[in-house]
């Protein structure tokens, strides 16, 4: 089973990241580097779900773990955002099987080898 890593810029209240597969930066980590995040991440083989861009490039010149699930949704209010997660949870987590990267757009789901 997949465990996520759920960057501070994310809110915590997402349906679908409720349970033991999940961590949070902001509760655990008190706003740690991206190094330090990365390096963590790498280490207890979690998935790091996140809106920063430099994740995204970061995966794209290493070799995983950790993966990464970037959320490229641009500015949608949080009702939205979580009926958006409910709705393609399970498709990222499948996606992100059998991808390093998985880009998540409003229309559609991107994945990276």
């Amino acid at each position: 089973m997949s465990r996520f890593l759920i960057d501070e810029n994310l809110p915590l209240k997402v349906n679908v990241w409720r349970g033991s597969g999940f961590e949070f930066v902001t509760s655990s980590f008190q706003s740690e580097s991206d190094d330090w995040i990365w390096n963590y991440a790498r280490a207890n083989d979690l998935t790091i779900v996140t809106k920063d861009s430099d994740f995204s490039y970061r995966i794209l010149t290493s070799v995983p773990p950790p993966k990464v699930i970037h959320l490229r949704l641009g500015n949608v209010r949080l009702r939205e955002f979580a009926e958006i997660m409910d709705r393609r949870w399970e498709s990222i987590i499948l996606l992100s099987e059998t991808h390093k990267l998985v880009n998540v757009l409003p229309d559609r789901l991107e994945g990276v080898e």
